[in-house]
C-alpha cells in the first residue's frame, strides 16, 4: 500500500505530540516567565528609583536644612533684640555683625542675607535703590508674615536686583513684621562636590513646586532649556498620576524611553530620577536570548534524544560529571585514576595533546605536563602530584596543589594546579586542572610588596618622629632652661637694674623662641589633619614685601650680613591669603639667615613670570650659607626631616619646610630647591595669583595703629582667668595700661559678679574659656540672658590660648563678640575693644 507524503507527514506529527505539547507548553511558560520577570523588573527598578529620589531629596532637605537653621538663630537673636528695646542703629549693628558671621560660616556667594526692620531693608550686600525697593509685595515677605513665625521657602523666580534665579527662604521675628531672609541661589543647591553616583544613563532633576528646574545631573548634552520643558511635561504628568505604574514610560528628548521615580520634599520641591529603560530591561534581554537558545537547544536536544546511541551517550555523561565537578574555568583536565596509575584526557592543552594519546599511564602525563613548568620549580611540581602524593593527600583532603610558572608560547604565566577528590568519582580517582591565574597572583604580589613598602614606610617615618622629638625635646629645652635660669640670676640681683633688663631681655627672646616651636608644631598637626584654610583678599604684593622684608633688614644689620631686596612686578595688586604667603617668606628668609655666616649674602627676589590674563609670581631667597647634602635634599620636605651630617650646626627642627611645601601646594603652586654643602641654597616658590583691580593701599590697621600704653584708659574691665598667676599679670598690664580692672576666678563667679553689679558698671569683659565650674561660653550665654539693659550688649572678648577657627566659632557662637587669643597681643587687644566700644 502506498502511504502519500502528507500521511507520513501526519504519522511522524502524531508520534511527537508529546514532544510538541511538552515544546509549546514550555514555548508558553517562558513567554509567561519573561513577562513576569519584566513586571518584577520594573517593580523593584520602581521601589530602588523612588528610594534613590527620596535620599538625594532627604540629602537636599539637610542642606536647606542648614540655611533654615542659620535663619532660625538669626530671628531668634533679632527679636530678643527688639524685645529689649535696641534702636534700629543697634539692630542693623548687630545684622552686619549677624551677616559677616554667616558669611565665615558658609562661605562667600553661597546666601545673600538681609532683613527687613522698621520698614527698611538691611542686607548683607546693599544694592542701588533698596530704599526704594518695595518688599511689601514681595511673595517671600507675605509669606514669611502669613506664617506667622514659621520659615517659608519660595519657589525659583527672577531676583528684580540681579536679574538671575533665586530661592528666598524667610521667617518673621516674634510680634513685629521684622523679617530675616536669605536669598540662595539654584546653583548652590549642588547636592556634593563630586557628580551624583546614579545609575548608568540615569538624570537626576530637583524643581520647586511649580516645576522650575533649581539643579540637574544628567550625561546628555541637551540645554538647560530643553532639559527644563522636558521637566515640565514630566511635572505635568505626575500631578495628573501618569507615571505611577512601574511600567509607564516617557519619551525624553534626545530620543530614548526613560521610566521616571520621584520623591517629595517636605517644602513641597520634587527630587527627580530618570532612568532609560533600555538600562533597567537590558537584563531582561538577556534572559530572552537565553530563554531562545534554550529552546533551540531543547529542539536539538529533542531531535538527538531519538537516534542517539549509548556510547556516546555515555561518554557524554562521563563528561558531564567531570565538567560538574571542575566547570569550565580551566583550560586543562585530567581524570587521573590512583590505582591503576592511568590518565584520562577531558580537556588536554595543545602540549599534551601534540605528545600523548587521550589516555594513557599517569607517569607519562606527569613528565610532559612538567616540560613547561619553569625549570626552577619542576622537582616541586613532579613531587607534589606524583601517584604517592595524591593517594596520601587524596585520603584526607579533598583540594590540594599549589602555584607555578608555566610556559605560553614563550612566556611564563602563574597557573593555579589542583588535585580534587569529590564523591561522585569513582574510588582512587581524582580531577587534576589547570587554571590560568597570572593577573591575580601578580596583583597578590603586588600587593604583598605593597604592604612591606608600606611597614617599611611606617617604619621609617617612626624613627623620623622619634628623632624628630628627641632634637624637639632639646629644642625646646634649650629657650625653657635660658627663661628659668635667667630667671633665677634675676631674683638674685634685685639690687642691679641693668643686669635684670638684660635678664628680661634675654628672657623674652627665649619666651619667642619656644612660642614659636610650639606654633609650628600645631601648624604642622592642622596641616596633617587638613584643618588648615585659606583667605584670600585683594593686597598689594610689593607693598608687604616690604612688611615680610622689615625685620630681616634689621637682623642683616645686626648679624653683620648683607641682605639684598629685588622686585620685579607689573601687576602689584593681587587675590591672594597674604598671611599664608607671608608665612612661605618668613620660613625661608629665616632658614636663610640661619645658615649663612656672618658677611655672607642674603638674597629675595619676586619676579612676575607670566602676564595676564593667568598671572604666575616667584619668589627666589638664596644664600651663601652652609648648603646641604644630597641626602638631605631629596629629604627637605618630608616632615620631621632634619640635617644630620657632622659639622651642619643649628640644625632646624624638620617642621619648616613640611609647612612651607604644604602651604605652597594649597595655593596651587610649587616649590624646588637646589643647594651645594659650602655653596648655598636657593629656594623657588612660584605661585598663582589672580590679578585684583589696582587701587591705594588702605590706611593701617587698627592693630597697626593703636597704642596700649594709652588706649585703655578710663575703662572698666572684668578679667576672668582661672589661672592666678595669669589673672595677676594680666590684671597688671591693664591697669598700667590705665584699665580699672575687676578679676573674676572663673565662669561662675564672673556671672555672679555681673549679675550684682550695677548696669554699665563694665565696659567689656575679657573672658578665657577652659575654666572649673563653669566654661567661658557658658558664661557668656548666662550674661547674655540676664535680664538687664546691659546684658546683651556688654562686649565680652574670649582671652584664651584656645585659637583654631573651630574655637571662635564656638565663642561666637555663645554670644562672644571677638576673639584674642593668647599670649596677649596688647596692641591687637586695645585695637579689638576700641572697635567693639565704637572709640
Amino acid at each position: 500500500m502506498k502511504v502519500s507524503r502528507r500521511t507520513r507527514t501526519r504519522r511522524v506529527l502524531y508520534n511527537m505530540r508529546f514532544s510538541l505539547i511538552l515544546l509549546a507548553a514550555f514555548v508558553f511558560l517562558s513567554l509567561f516567565s519573561i513577562f513576569l520577570l519584566r513586571t518584577s523588573l520594573l517593580e523593584s527598578a520602581q521601589e530602588t528609583g523612588t528610594a534613590l529620589a527620596r535620599s538625594y531629596a532627604m540629602e537636599e532637605q539637610n542642606n536647606l536644612t542648614v540655611y533654615e537653621t542659620l535663619l532660625s538663630l538669626g530671628s531668634q537673636y533679632l527679636e530678643a533684640k527688639v524685645e529689649a528695646g535696641a534702636t534700629d542703629e543697634e539692630l542693623r549693628d548687630w545684622l552686619a555683625n549677624y551677616f559677616q558671621n554667616i558669611t565665615q560660616v558658609l562661605g562667600k556667594e553661597v546666601v545673600d542675607p538681609y532683613a527687613v526692620v522698621a520698614g527698611h531693608i538691611v542686607a548683607a550686600n546693599p544694592w542701588d535703590g533698596d530704599e526704594d525697593y518695595d518688599y511689601s509685595v514681595t511673595d517671600w515677605y507675605q509669606a514669611a508674615l502669613e506664617a506667622d513665625g514659621d520659615i517659608v521657602v519660595t519657589d525659583s523666580y527672577v531676583d528684580a536686583i540681579s536679574g538671575n534665579s533665586v530661592v528666598t527662604l524667610a521667617q518673621k521675628c516674634g510680634r513685629s513684621n521684622t523679617v530675616v531672609a536669605f536669598d540662595v541661589f539654584p546653583d548652590n543647591f549642588k547636592l556634593h562636590d563630586k557628580p551624583l553616583d546614579l545609575p548608568e544613563g540615569g538624570s537626576y532633576y530637583m524643581c520647586d513646586r511649580q516645576g522650575t528646574l533649581l539643579y540637574y545631573q544628567s550625561p546628555s548634552d541637551l540645554s538647560r532649556d530643553t532639559l527644563q520643558t522636558f521637566l515640565y511635561s514630566i511635572f505635568d504628568d505626575l500631578s495628573a498620576g501618569v507615571l505611577d505604574p512601574a511600567d509607564a514610560f516617557i519619551d525624553a528628548p534626545d530620543g530614548t524611553r526613560q521610566v521616571v521615580y520621584y520623591a517629595t520634599f517636605s517644602s513641597g520641591w520634587i527630587s527627580v530620577v530618570t532612568l532609560p529603560a533600555q538600562t533597567i530591561l537590558a537584563d531582561l534581554n538577556v534572559v530572552i536570548r537565553s530563554f531562545a537558545i534554550a529552546i533551540l537547544l531543547f529542539l536539538a536536544g529533542s531531535f538527538f534524544m531519538l537516534w542517539r546511541d549509548f556510547s556516546l551517550n555515555q561518554r557524554i555523561e562521563r563528561t558531564n560529571e567531570t565538567v560538574r565537578v571542575l566547570g569550565n574555568s580551566y583550560f586543562s583536565l585530567y581524570r587521573i585514576n590512583c590505582l591503576t596509575g592511568s590518565y584520562e584526557v577531558i580537556k588536554g592543552s595543545g602540549h599534551v595533546r601534540s605528545r600523548l594519546e587521550p589516555d594513557g599511564a599517569y607517569p607519562a602525563l606527569l613528565s610532559t605536563l612538567a616540560e613547561v613548568i619553569e625549570p626552577d620549580a619542576r622537582a616541586e611540581f613532579t613531587e607534589c602530584f606524583s601517584l604517592e602524593n595524591i593517594r596520601k593527600k587524596a585520603k584526607r583532603e579533598r583540594d590540594f596543589g599549589g602555584d607555578f610558572l608555566r610556559l605560553f608560547n614563550g612566556e611564563f604565566r602563574w597557573v593555579s594546579v589542583r588535585a580534587l577528590a569529590d564523591d561522585s568519582l569513582a574510588p582512587g580517582e581524582v580531577v587534576l586542572c589547570f587554571k590560568e591565574v597570572d593577573r591575580e597572583k601578580r596583583q597578590e604580589i603586588q600587593r604583598r610588596a605593597l604592604l612591606e613598602d608600606a611597614l617599611a614606610q611606617a617604619r621609617k617615618s617612626t624613627q623620623a618622629k622619634t628623632a624628630f622629638f628627641s632634637h624637639m625635646s632639646h629644642d625646646m629645652r634649650t629657650p625653657l632652661n635660658a627663661v628659668i635660669g635667667l630667671t633665677e640670676l634675676a631674683e638674685t640681683q634685685p639690687g642691679n637694674p641693668p643686669a635684670t633688663r638684660d635678664y628680661l631681655a634675654k628672657i623674652a627672646v627665649s619666651g619667642r623662641q619656644l612660642l614659636g616651636l610650639i606654633n609650628d608644631i600645631l601648624e604642622l598637626s592642622r596641616i596633617e589633619s587638613g584643618a588648615l584654610t585659606l583667605n584670600p583678599a585683594d593686597f598689594d604684593l610689593s607693598t608687604h614685601l616690604q612688611e615680610w622684608a622689615g625685620p630681616f633688614q634689621a637682623q642683616a644689620q645686626r648679624e653683620g650680613k648683607q641682605f639684598e631686596v629685588v622686585c620685579e612686578l607689573r601687576d602689584s595688586r593681587v587675590r591672594g591669603d597674604a598671611f599664608r604667603i607671608g608665612q612661605i617668606l618668613n620660613n625661608l628668609l629665616s632658614n636663610a639667615f640661619k645658615f649663612t655666616p656672618a658677611g655672607g649674602t642674603v638674597r629675595l627676589q619676586l619676579r612676575q613670570v607670566d602676564p595676564q590674563p593667568h598671572p604666575k609670581y616667584q619668589i627666589l631667597v638664596q644664600d651663601t650659607g652652609c648648603g646641604m647634602t644630597e641626602d638631605f635634599l631629596a629629604r627637605i620636605f618630608e616632615p620631621y626631616a632634619q640635617e644630620t651630617r657632622s659639622g651642619a650646626a643649628q640644625a632646624g627642627t624638620g617642621l619648616g619646610m613640611p609647612i612651607v611645601k604644604s602651604l605652597v601646594e594649597q595655593m596651587a603652586g610649587t616649590i624646588t630647591v637646589t643647594s651645594r654643602v659650602g655653596e648655598g641654597s636657593t629656594f623657588t616658590v612660584t605661585l598663582p595669583l589672580e590679578c585684583a583691580e589696582s587701587q591705594p593701599e588702605t590706611a593701617p590697621t587698627e592693630a597697626q595703629t593703636a597704642d596700649p600704653a594709652t588706649g585703655l584708659a578710663g575703662l572698666r574691665l572684668m578679667l576672668v582667668d582661672d589661672n592666678e598667676l595669669n589673672r595677676e599679670i594680666g590684671q597688671a598690664l591693664l591697669e598700667q595700661y590705665g584699665a580699672q580692672v575687676t578679676t573674676a576666678f572663673d565662669g561662675q563667679d564672673a556671672v555672679e559678679q555681673f549679675a550684682a553689679s550695677a548696669p554699665g558698671s563694665f565696659d567689656a569683659i575679657l573672658m578665657d574659656m577652659q575654666m572649673p565650674r563653669l566654661d567661658g561660653c557658658g558664661a557668656a550665654r548666662a550674661i547674655r540672658a540676664l535680664e538687664r539693659p546691659d546684658a546683651a550688649t556688654v562686649p565680652i572678648v574670649a582671652v584664651t590660648a584656645n585659637a583654631f577657627a573651630e574655637d571662635i566659632a564656638q565663642t561666637t557662637e555663645a554670644g562672644m563678640n571677638a576673639h584674642v587669643p593668647k599670649p596677649i597681643d596688647y596692641a591687637v587687644l586695645t585695637a579689638t575693644l576700641h572697635r567693639l566700644l565704637g572709640r
